[in-house]
């Protein structure tokens, strides 16, 4: 009789974690939005090829992506550009973003295009930490700036480069 009592314990128990476990099992959905502050050029073009996330369980998830060359300095004064609308992805621990960013990147001086090298934005992305948790059934909106002023450097030889300055500005259930 007691080993039926401590079997029967044991099935509720299993019974509690199964449940307890599938409770947090689901997707969340994230829209990702990028925004500018002013900055000392006519245009600040960057191409963005794919957004994606790491998911601590899953590795790097792309998300749908709305590809395409975004002029920085038109994203001010509550303009923004949505990168990513309702992208599915489980629930869970996400710790990075990433931006893959493609060959049309350029900035507008003088009425002149000059391009914007990219070392490492083509090959391994440009990396944002966000180190949050996604509640299932749950879609969070998150505010990218990407900081035009601060991201474009001068070189010696007169030609630009492009050292992404990136911060988050908000992950916010919505």
């Amino acid at each position: 009789m007691k080993a039926v009592y401590i079997v029967a314990l044991v099935a509720v128990g299993m019974l509690g974690i199964s449940t307890g476990c599938k409770k947090k099992e689901g997707n969340s959905q994230m829209t990702v939005k990028m925004v500018d502050a002013p900055g000392d050029f006519q245009q600040v073009n960057v191409e963005v090829l794919q957004v994606q996330v790491h998911h601590s369980g899953q590795g790097w998830i792309n998300l749908p992506t709305n590809a395409g060359v975004y002029d920085l300095l038109t994203l001010q004064n509550d303009v923004s550009a949505t990168l990513v609308n309702a992208g599915t992805l489980p629930s869970g621990d996400l710790q990075q973003l990433r931006l893959i960013l493609g060959d049309e990147n350029n900035v507008m001086v003088d009425s002149l295009y000059y391009p914007l090298a990219t070392p490492s934005a083509q090959q391994s992305g440009l990396k944002i930490n966000l180190n949050s948790n996604f509640a299932p059934n749950t879609q969070y909106e998150l505010v990218l700036d990407f900081d035009a002023e601060q991201s474009i450097v001068i070189q010696g030889n007169g030609s630009y480069s492009l050292k992404p300055v990136i911060r988050v500005l908000s992950i916010n259930p919505i």
